[in-house]
């Protein structure tokens, strides 16, 4: 899933991962009425789109995002694409999918 794809059923992924609609939306800072919402056909905002994403998806525990990894990781791959990609590869080898790949 790419960057700000619409997400056609919210409701199959939460299943998926077992999780009942306040544990699924409260990750994202979603009310569990607001997450009920788009579970039923209503569009989500594409910040919203995005953190289901990122959070459920892609695995990625926000409370450990930090504004400087962000640049560390923009400035790898700008200016030392080689060595971005050696890293990339190294930590994808560690057999960790953080629930991302097998969801959707």
């Amino acid at each position: 899933m790419g960057l700000f794809q619409k997400i056609a059923n919210p409701r199959e992924i939460r299943q998926k991962l077992g999780l009942n609609q306040e544990e699924f939306w409260q990750k994202i800072g979603v009310t569990q009425s607001g997450g009920s919402r788009y579970e039923a056909g209503r569009d989500m905002p594409r910040p919203v789109t995005e953190l289901l994403r990122l959070v459920h998806l892609e695995g990625v525990d926000l409370s450990t995002v930090r504004k400087e990894d962000i640049k560390i990781i923009e400035f790898l791959r700008g200016n030392h694409p080689d060595l971005y990609s050696k890293l990339r590869d190294a930590v994808g080898d560690d057999g960790d999918t953080a629930g991302g790949a097998s969801i959707v």
